[in-house]
């Protein structure tokens, strides 16, 4: 997998680096794995380990669109709920 087409598609400014932490790399795998439409909004965002509303505010600070369907209108009834 070409890391760099990926960082330059999806909005990361910087490259991984010896210093770059799992949980933002998991962040950027998460991310760009639900861009390409791989994962669904909650699979992503369990890969990212982050909450639902962190997980939309960190794909729109990316300016990556929500893909939305049944599915994710389901857990967003659950998340409102409490559930």
């Amino acid at each position: 997998m070409n890391y760099a087409i990926i960082y330059s598609r999806y909005g990361s400014s910087s490259y991984p680096t010896p210093r770059t932490t799992e949980q933002e790399l998991l962040k950027e795998l998460a991310s760009a794995l639900y861009a390409q439409e791989l994962l669904s909004f909650g699979k992503a965002r369990e890969l990212a380990q982050m909450g639902h509303y962190e997980f939309g505010q960190l794909l729109g600070e990316r300016g990556i669109l929500r893909h939305y369907g049944a599915q994710e209108l389901s857990e967003d009834l659950t998340s409102a709920r409490g559930e």
